[in-house]
């Protein structure tokens, strides 16, 4: 996996100021700011309802904030984004993607059409040659190449998450963002997909990964967020966010943090 320029290392990515935002009637933000720099692997944590999926509908540009004075939203520091220039920056694996996926799709299929921005190919989308080569080499990557022509809705959730993980990366983009990545994953396909996420950080690439457990945040991470009813409650490093009583108040219940080799477990306080 071939290492990313750091050139745009530090630039502000994702900037949200004072944000507001709504999902069926109910305001899920009401003021949020927040900055995302390249170049800094980030977690958002926060309990069931906090904002932390709608935050990433926000950066996918599925959710859209309400115009006002003060207020913005800006991608790689432009308020009008154009969907296929940031396609080509910007990697996401959510849980909503996974939902659209065909059951009879094939996995070779499904990463060559990330290209052209679609589910599947249809009849009119010929990859060129530098793209199959690009997807023969992210399915020897993630070790699917035997599950290539099989159907998506046969594949493990293992090998499902592992198959959108390629997905995003086809365009090669700056920063990936993931959306509870290991939920619903074994031991052994959530150790796999963590292994293949810390190298993918250790190229270059920058991480954001939105999760409420403690056990997927890999060592690397430099940022911790977390989000409660829509706000920022918490914002720092690791080592300060990451213990006994941060995490006690942000989910409103007395827990304990142990770590062992650079991972964290919450048991009850």
């Amino acid at each position: 996996m071939p290492s990313r320029s750091t050139s745009a290392s530090g630039s502000i990515w994702l900037d949200l100021q004072a944000v507001e935002a709504w999902i069926d009637g109910c305001r899920v933000f009401d003021d949020l700011s927040l900055h995302l720099r390249c170049g800094e692997h980030t977690a958002l944590l926060g309990p069931n309802g906090s904002g932390k999926s709608s935050l990433v509908k926000l950066i996918s540009r599925s959710l859209y904030p309400v115009v006002r004075p003060g207020s913005h939203l800006k991608l790689f520091g432009s308020e009008t984004v154009n969907l296929w220039q940031l396609r080509q920056r910007l990697g996401l694996v959510t849980s909503e993607l996974e939902a659209r996926i065909p059951a009879g799709l094939i996995g070779r299929e499904l990463l060559l059409a990330a290209f052209y921005g679609a589910i599947s190919l249809g009849r009119d989308r010929h990859p060129s040659a530098e793209q199959i080569e690009r997807c023969e080499r992210l399915l020897q990557e993630h070790e699917l190449e035997d599950q290539a022509d099989q159907p998506f809705g046969r594949l493990s959730d293992g090998q499902k998450r592992r198959f959108l993980l390629a997905r995003a990366l086809v365009h090669q983009p700056e920063v990936v963002v993931l959306d509870e990545p290991t939920n619903a994953l074994d031991l052994k396909a959530k150790h796999h997909l963590l292994s293949q996420l810390r190298r993918l950080m250790a190229t270059g690439t920058t991480l954001v990964m939105v999760t409420h457990q403690l056990d997927a945040i890999p060592p690397e991470m430099q940022r911790v967020i977390g989000l409660r009813q829509g706000r920022v409650i918490l914002d720092g490093p690791p080592d300060q966010v990451l213990a006994d009583q941060p995490l006690s108040e942000l989910f409103d219940t007395p827990l304990r943090v142990v770590t062992a080799s650079g991972y964290r477990q919450v048991l009850p306080g």
